[in-house]
């Protein structure tokens, strides 16, 4: 039951980590609950689909089936995030000051809602087929139906636990920095998921290395410690990353980062004052 606990707690963490993120930053959305419901539903529903079809899957591509389908999600994810992110960065004071009225959120944070919480339902895929197929091999090697119901209740309960406290320390935070905040979470979010899915893609040679290893910091956070899984989804640590994933990290936070500036500057204004006294030409 011990191995069974942790690495579902483990899974469980990573996806309550992105659930959290991605609730706070829509905070005061109307029917968010509903799309996070459905996303978790849809994401459970496509991990046992994965699960099921785990060896026809991993056999595509010439053996890469697996990698290149955990490359696609996440690649799928950052794509919405940043949509959200550069989105947000017009918005962001507009949503801030109907956030005291409740379902009062522009019309246009619904669209970005429904984009943003499809990031939930990846979230789900990804991790839950990891879990299910684990849990399948654990079931077949011998383990018992009550060591099972009992890991998984323990990983999930700890998991969900972790992911709440997250969510509800980011809504403490003064409504000025509110967004701001939760937009440069979901940026590093968005660059350590881009950096994973090249580190898949190298594993399927479908990217160059660019460098083996750069550093080795598993001495202070391997990651598959807690600290290190964590800060894998929070900033996108890794211990022993390559030189494309480090590419990959830069190239997703500069256009983020680049278009949140870009699309957040003030629009110019028009001083009535100066036209109303400007020249009337008579027309030739």
């Amino acid at each position: 039951m011990p191995g069974v606990a942790l690495l579902v707690f483990r899974e469980v963490l990573e996806a309550a980590l992105i659930i959290s993120i991605v609730c706070a930053a829509t905070r005061g959305v109307s029917r968010r609950g509903l799309y996070v419901v459905g996303g978790i539903g849809l994401g459970l529903a496509g991990a046992s689909l994965v699960a099921l079809g785990a060896g026809v899957i991993a056999g595509l591509a010439s053996g890469s089936g697996q990698e290149l389908l955990n490359a696609g999600v996440l690649l799928a994810a950052v794509a919405m995030i940043g949509w959200h992110v550069v989105w947000m960065s017009r918005h962001a004071r507009e949503l801030a000051r109907h956030m005291n009225a409740v379902g009062q959120a522009v019309k246009a944070g619904s669209s970005s809602l429904t984009l943003l919480l499809a990031v939930v339902a990846l979230a789900v895929l990804r991790e839950g087929s990891e879990v299910v197929l684990f849990l399948y091999s654990m079931a077949m090697g011998g383990i018992g139906a009550g060591g099972l119901a009992g890991g998984i209740a323990l990983g999930v309960s700890g998991g969900a636990l972790l992911g709440s406290a997250l969510y509800y320390g980011l809504l403490r935070i003064p409504m000025k920095h509110f967004f701001g905040v939760t937009n440069v979470m979901l940026v590093l979010l968005a660059a350590g998921l881009a950096s994973t899915a090249a580190r898949f893609l190298l594993q399927a040679n479908r990217l160059p290395a660019l460098g083996e290893q750069l550093w080795d910091t598993s001495w202070l956070f391997s990651n598959g410690s807690l600290a290190g899984k964590t800060l894998g989804i929070l900033v996108g640590y890794d211990a022993s990353p390559s030189g494309i994933q480090l590419v990959s990290y830069a190239i997703t936070l500069l256009v983020l980062l680049g278009g949140m500036r870009w699309v957040g500057r003030p629009a110019p204004v028009r001083d009535e004052r100066v036209v109303a006294a400007a020249p009337l030409q008579a027309p030739s």
